[in-house]
């Protein structure tokens, strides 16, 4: 299979060294957050997101436990983004335990908080390793799920999308297909599970483009903190670990800072393949730290704004 991957020069320049020279910074990020269970993690979230912000990004999104677990912690993080910072706060809602007329409720809430944006997900089970079941009297999936959105209140919607096919989806093309009816349900984008090469997103985008999507797929960036920690979260949302990514960390374990180098310039490195490849938008999966999004920020030329609120 070909990729679209444009030939021009800025795509040959990606491939010289220095790699992050003279980059414009004329790109868009969003950053993930999920809500603090402690006050330690609490202050730890709110240094983040402090860091973050003079990077103006286009917005940040607050994470929902699995099956409604963190329902109130959600809304009070959002709504006190919403309501203290000049970032544009987006809230994740799902479909799990709950409802139409409880999934009605929390919507209505976030409106009411001057919430705009809704990542909206079908979600996974309250219990790790069974199988998702619908509510009785609720959405069967993300697709009704924004349709139900767009009838309450006319909300900006980002939707997941998964490159190397979700878990649950019979095959590759259902689950592109199943893609394509949460977008042309009414949402605005999707987001793209994280992954660890540049060609995984290609393929995924010119798959999507020939199955007649024509909106904006953002990829989705994780930077490895915990090498261990992601291999556990790649087996159970099916993304391929290089095996060249564990030969890297291996034997860094016991040194933090020595990880955080090698992170931050695996990260990096994918960003600026995409970039070549004319990707202009990244969302980035802080784990509600921010140093090593902004320093992949810094390195693809992005800088400090003034996000000072305006009467």
């Amino acid at each position: 299979m070909t990729l679209s991957i444009p030939s021009s020069e800025e795509a040959a320049r990606a491939w010289q060294a220095p790699l992050y020279a003279d980059l414009a910074g004329d790109l868009n990020v969003s950053f993930e957050f999920f809500p603090p269970k402690t006050e330690k993690m609490e202050e730890q979230l709110w240094s983040a997101i402090e860091t973050l912000t003079p990077l103006a990004p286009k917005f940040v999104s607050v994470t929902y436990g699995a099956g409604g677990s963190t329902r109130e912690r959600t809304h009070n993080t959002v709504a006190r983004i919403a309501k203290e910072t000049p970032l544009s706060a987006a809230a994740h809602l799902t479909c799990v335990a709950a409802s139409k007329a409880e999934i009605d409720e929390v919507a209505d809430a976030y409106w009411d908080a001057g919430v705009r944006h809704i990542v909206a997900l079908r979600g996974d089970p309250p219990e790790a390793g069974t199988k998702f079941m619908p509510h009785p009297q609720g959405y069967q999936g993300a697709a009704e799920l924004v349709e139900g959105l767009r009838k309450r209140h006319p909300f900006e919607i980002s939707v997941a999308a998964y490159p190397e096919t979700h878990p649950d989806a019979a095959c590759a093309q259902s689950d592109v297909d199943n893609l394509k009816r949460k977008l042309d349900a009414g949402a605005t984008r999707a987001i793209t599970q994280f992954f660890f090469e540049p060609e995984t997103f290609f393929r995924f985008r010119d798959t999507a483009s020939a199955a007649g999507i024509t909106a904006d797929i953002i990829p989705g960036i994780m930077p490895v903190s915990n090498f261990a920690a992601v291999q556990r979260m790649s087996a159970m949302c099916n993304t391929d670990v290089p095996g060249w990514m564990g030969k890297l960390f291996q034997g860094l374990d016991d040194l933090p800072a020595a990880r955080q180098l090698v992170s931050a310039t695996l990260a990096a490195e994918l960003c600026r393949k995409l970039y070549a490849g004319g990707v202009r938008d990244f969302h980035f999966y802080t784990l509600n730290r921010a140093e090593l999004s902004y320093a992949i920020c810094h390195l693809l030329g992005l800088r400090p704004a003034n996000t000072e609120k305006t009467a």
